[in-house]
């Protein structure tokens, strides 16, 4: 009885390819397996949390393998999370295997912990995500493992490192301020020390930043945001090398992390999207951004792909696009600068980004930063650009403008 191991079998006619394939044409086709769809065009959604046997000496010999694609216990998977894990790892040049997570948070932290002990010095950049920032100094401090912050946008990279250093963390561009952080020359030195190099990648997806052939060991993604584009799923995901893999995977399975089945299908079929989605972000995030820097109540623009951004040297070396999010300097205070955001009509208010709709989010970066102050005058306010006409953004945000300079 039961289904036995390894994929579902039956005629189908998947289109994953080993033959190079654009970006684009990727993003259709990576995963999609005819041993994973059979004879339809999406992975259909496997809910299950027992796999069944045909006998006893299937289900001994189930218990010595530990691989994508066979049958075991629901956490380690279907088809439905399988074709997923399998479409990140094909977007990500020189990738092994990629493991899901129930968020991007969760990601970090699983990477992190496949990785250090006790005693170890974790170097993470200080413009990083803040929930990052809140695991380094909580959780792994308690467990023994010190973290040192470094100024992002430092060149001086043999300095970063102690005889204790085990891994560091990146974040370029960083989600608040947008410093960029020159990836190939830190894993240029990280490894010469045997340490471990980790990224965030979220920001531009695997789509506009490849990150393992720049040197990376771990590309971290919050699947939440561009990778399902809808802002209706939680998940992250760690894709890496076969010399991390195990590592990686055992930790993961160690501490029960899983992603649901109806997730993963969310998450694949956004990805579907995904070139449409970034493409449209990316053109519409540098209109109003140019459009910003011309504002009388505008006292800087921070986006990477802007040439007079630092930074933007590196960015356009080593990314083939940008996406939606960058952040501007108010000039009024938090009171003006907060007025301007409830004055917004088609702006969300609130945290996260990478949905089809536009969000605004007056920040403080001064009160997560370690090593680099942020004194600039004003306040600063990050956007998501979404994907709503232009013209009705740029009259919304001039009408805040408008809004936050009366008297109050």
């Amino acid at each position: 009885m039961g289904l036995g191991q390894g994929y579902p079998q039956g005629a189908g006619c998947g289109l994953s390819s080993q033959k190079p394939q654009k970006p684009a044409t990727k993003t259709v086709t990576a995963g999609r397996k005819a041993s994973l769809t059979g004879p339809v065009v999406n992975v259909p959604v496997w809910r299950a949390s027992t796999h069944l046997y045909e006998n006893v000496a299937e289900l001994e010999a189930g218990k010595g393998r530990n691989e994508d694609g066979r049958f075991f216990y629901g956490r380690r998977g279907s088809p439905t999370q399988w074709s997923l894990a399998d479409a990140l790892t094909e977007m990500e040049p020189g990738a092994y295997g990629t493991m899901l997570y129930p968020s991007g948070v969760a990601a970090i932290a699983c990477a992190l912990l496949s990785v250090l002990k006790a005693g170890d010095v974790l170097l993470m950049t200080d413009n990083v995500y803040d929930p990052s920032r809140s695991l380094a100094d909580g959780f792994l401090k308690r467990f023994g493992v010190e973290t040192r912050y470094f100024d992002p946008r430092t060149t001086d990279y043999d300095a970063l490192f102690c005889d204790r250093t085990r891994a560091i963390l990146l974040e370029s561009p960083g989600s608040l301020t947008f410093e960029m952080q020159d990836i190939p020359a830190i894993c240029a030195a990280a490894k010469k020390r045997n340490v471990v190099t980790l990224l965030d990648n979220t920001w531009a997806t695997s789509y506009f930043h490849t990150a393992l052939d720049k040197g990376i060991d771990m590309a971290i993604l919050s699947c939440t945001k561009y990778i399902v584009g809808h802002s209706d799923v939680m998940m992250g995901s760690v894709t890496t090398h076969d010399k991390l893999w195990t590592k990686l995977r055992h930790t993961a399975q160690q501490l029960g992390q899983t992603v649901s089945p109806d997730d993963a299908y969310l998450a694949s079929r956004g990805l579907r999207t995904l070139s449409v989605r970034m493409k449209a972000h990316e053109a519409s995030a540098l209109h109003i951004a140019q459009w910003l820097k011309s504002q009388a109540d505008v006292a800087a623009v921070f986006h990477p792909a802007l040439s007079d951004c630092p930074g933007h040297d590196i960015w356009k070396r080593d990314f083939t696009g940008s996406s939606g999010l960058f952040s501007f300097i108010h000039t009024g205070d938090t009171a003006t600068a907060a007025a301007f955001v409830d004055a917004l009509e088609l702006f969300g208010i609130g945290y996260s980004w990478g949905g089809f709709e536009s969000l605004a989010l007056p920040v403080q970066p001064e009160k997560y930063r370690s090593v680099v102050a942020w004194d600039k005058p004003g306040t600063l306010i990050r956007l998501q650009i979404g994907l709503e006409d232009t013209d009705d953004l740029i009259a919304d945000l001039g009408q805040a403008f408008e809004v936050a300079r009366s008297p109050r």
